[in-house]
């Protein structure tokens, strides 16, 4: 359901816009929330449900239209509708009948009605439906049609019951079809693909290769490029395969790395018609609900379960003592999959589930290639078609950018540190090669947390944002210098001084954004940021995977990562589209080894051409090439690297 509805505004609110005291769209945002804040009861609380229970669910889309000239108190007071069946069926309306009770009574009320069966009103529906499309697209003279405000979104979801509204079991009951292989498409909590879906070509070819591959496959797809819309629609398809067969699919089981992510993988299901189990944090607060429906699918008394959990309360007893009660016929999602390669948690992948699909735009495990194989023994080989960020940005899957590369030189102290490190790394080297080399693996990631929080990046940070104090949307990634989950004293210390050189010394108004905020402080940093009321976020980690912040339009990446999953993700979530954003633009910071002479130079070339491969790559992508490449040149030139 799309909703185009009217704010109450009143005469302060009014005054205040037009004498340019609040933004419009805050004005309309108090004005929403001040009405959202009410009690309801009775009719109007029956349908404020509905409306929040279609919202929780993803089938509701809402904007606001508001008159443009506000100087007569005018509202945007227009009655229509469009309703559309399976069949492609139409009613349209026009007017409306007051519901009063004293109307119903004693008015004489009118409402035209037409429907595309009827000969002659096909074309009074095709004007009305224009009508509808040009509002929606904001294109209708004299109205300003916006975006639901975050806020009130949330203050309506407060209204959300826990069931369905009372009167969806009559309706439910009321609508059984004949055709009884047609009947799952009403049962509430089956995995249903929205009529409004559309995949793209290489989204439909990985859906046919998982297929092919007996439902097993890791697909293998640049960030922002539609894996969690693939994956359920992988869901969908094979609920209807089992259906089709009388072996009923029962259970959809969906891993991820974050509790955020848990968040953003339930909104996405709700589209696709389930009403998942969030299994994560204290087990109270789900382990009942989660054993009842566990127990009433068995039963046959609920027809499926979709439980989303994050990869640390995969590992406790509250959820694997559950998993014995697995229905026959299951499916896991492994969303960042990278991460379920390491041995604790790939033992407590459910070996009973036989279908099986990975998600990652780096599948491959860094250092680590007994964690890369046991990835692609549980959930399978990558499937064609791989998707890369070229890929992405060529179908227009991600917006174009603009790449700077910003060379940093080492202080005189980073220098002998540097030089400590790397004499100690050509001894490792020389002992044990690369392979299975936890000396050697130690000492690069010393040497990797001393060149993301090299002193002179912040120089160079306050010399760039000293000449863009008027921009905002701006993420500045900070050097995280660390291993596996566990962040650094020296990236804390980074963070701290980038935030405070920002805000203090620069006033360009930032927040930090990192694993310690809570999810709720989280929505409202993004809900700040995407307004413009904060120009910038500070992060350490909590960005790399899954977080979806598409405003964002200019990135500081600090943090040059060797880890090459990191490298990728954090420039890919860059450039995700969002309304009006056309392309993004980075700046990217690259320490310059310094010059060790000797046999040191060979130790540093092999070191440094898979970095500086992957800043070449991205060089060549980006909408200025030339220019980028041209900065990278020297640093290819000293070390004889001008073949990437």
């Amino acid at each position: 359901m799309r909703l185009v509805a009217s704010p109450h505004l009143s005469p302060e609110d009014i005054e205040a816009i037009q004498l340019g005291l609040r933004q419009r769209e805050d004005v309309i945002t108090v004005a929403l929330t001040r009405e959202l804040n009410q009690d309801f009861e009775g009719v109007v609380g029956n349908r404020i449900a509905c409306l929040s229970w279609l919202l929780a669910h993803g089938l509701l889309e809402i904007k606001i239209a508001v008159v443009k000239n506000l100087q007569n108190y005018g509202i945007y007071h227009e009655k229509l509708g469009i309703f559309t069946d399976a069949e492609g069926s139409r009613v349209a309306f026009a007017g409306s009948a007051n519901e009063s009770a004293r109307a119903y009574r004693c008015n004489f009320e009118c409402i035209d009605v037409f429907r595309s069966w009827q000969p002659g009103d096909d074309d009074r529906i095709a004007e009305k439906l224009e009508n509808f499309e040009e509002l929606w697209q904001n294109r209708t003279p004299e109205l300003e049609v916006l975006e639901f405000p975050e806020a009130a979104r949330r203050k309506l979801l407060e209204k959300c019951p826990d069931h369905p509204p009372d009167f969806a079991q009559e309706v439910e009951g009321a609508i059984q079809v004949a055709n009884p292989t047609e009947q799952y498409h009403l049962i509430p909590g089956v995995p249903i693909a929205p009529d409004s879906l559309v995949l793209r070509d290489y989204q439909q070819q990985a859906i046919n290769h998982w297929f092919a591959n007996k439902g097993r496959g890791t697909l293998k797809m640049a960030t922002g490029s539609g894996k969690t819309i693939t994956a359920l629609a992988i869901a969908a398809a094979l609920y209807q395969k089992c259906q089709a067969q009388n072996k009923p699919l029962k259970l959809l089981l969906i891993v991820c790395p974050y509790r955020h992510l848990v968040t953003q993988w339930a909104e996405e299901c709700r589209k696709f018609n389930l009403d998942p189990v969030l299994a994560f944090d204290r087990a109270h607060t789900w382990q009942s609900d989660l054993q009842a429906q566990l127990l009433r699918v068995i039963g046959e008394r609920q027809p499926f379960i979709t439980v989303i959990t994050t990869n640390a309360t995969l590992r406790q007893d509250s959820l694997q003592s559950q998993l014995a009660f697995l229905p026959q016929l299951a499916m896991i999602i492994g969303d960042e999959a990278h991460n379920l390669g390491a041995e604790n948690l790939a033992s407590c992948l459910p070996a009973a589930i036989k279908l099986r699909l990975a998600l990652s735009a780096t599948p491959e495990r860094y250092f680590d290639e007994a964690g890369t194989e046991r990835i692609f023994d549980y959930f399978g080989p990558v499937l064609e078609p791989e998707f890369t960020l070229r890929d992405a940005i060529e179908t227009g899957a991600l917006v174009q950018y603009t790449y700077t590369p910003i060379l940093i030189e080492l202080t005189p102290g980073e220098v002998e540190r540097y030089a400590e490190l790397t004499v100690a790394i050509g001894r490792a080297m020389g002992i044990g090669g690369r392979d299975d080399n936890t000396a050697l693996e130690r000492l690069l990631f010393e040497r990797a947390r001393l060149i993301c929080t090299a002193e002179n990046k912040l120089t160079q940070l306050r010399a760039l944002m000293a000449n863009r104090l008027n921009t905002d949307h701006t993420l500045f990634y900070c050097g995280d210098g660390s291993v596996e989950d566990e962040t650094t004293e020296e990236s804390r210390r980074q963070l701290e001084a980038v935030t405070e050189l920002l805000n203090y010394r620069l006033g360009y108004k930032v927040e930090p954004y990192i694993a310690e905020t809570t999810l709720g402080e989280r929505d409202d940093l993004r809900y700040a940021f995407e307004k413009g009321h904060i120009k910038g976020l500070v992060a350490i980690r909590c960005l790399d995977e899954g977080v979806d912040i598409p405003a964002i339009r200019t990135a500081v990446i600090l943090a040059s990562s060797s880890n090459p999953r990191q490298f990728i993700q954090r420039r890919g979530r860059i450039l995700r589209r969002s309304p009006g954003k056309n392309q993004a633009e980075l700046f990217d910071m690259l320490v310059v080894p310094p010059d060790l002479g000797g046999e040191y130079w060979q130790i540093e070339r092999r070191v440094l051409r898979g970095e500086l491969a992957r800043f070449v790559e991205f060089a060549d992508l980006a909408l200025n090439a030339g220019e980028a490449r041209k900065i990278l040149y020297p640093l290819q030139e000293r070390y004889d690297l001008l073949d990437l």
